[in-house]
């Protein structure tokens, strides 16, 4: 089974490496994302994966979708 903090944690892996921030907090998650930061925390808390959104962020930082949901390698498309 697929787990919301493991996901959203490897976007925020994502998001370090690309951003000079110290520390990535859900409302950057929720921007990256294309979410509300509201929206986010609603489904935060209902551990409610965002796959369509989670597509789009994939496209446009060139990661492999199947890491970002199962961690299968490689990271990052060519």
């Amino acid at each position: 089974m697929i787990d919301f903090h493991d996901v959203m944690h490897r976007i925020k892996k994502i998001l370090f490496a690309q951003t000079n921030k110290t520390k990535i907090l859900d409302r950057d998650i929720a921007n990256a994302l294309g979410l509300k930061p509201q929206y986010f925390a609603v489904i935060k808390k209902r551990k409610k994966i965002p796959y369509e959104h989670l597509a789009f962020f994939c496209k446009e930082h060139k990661v492999s979708l199947n890491w970002l949901l199962m961690q299968q390698k490689p990271q990052y498309l060519t």
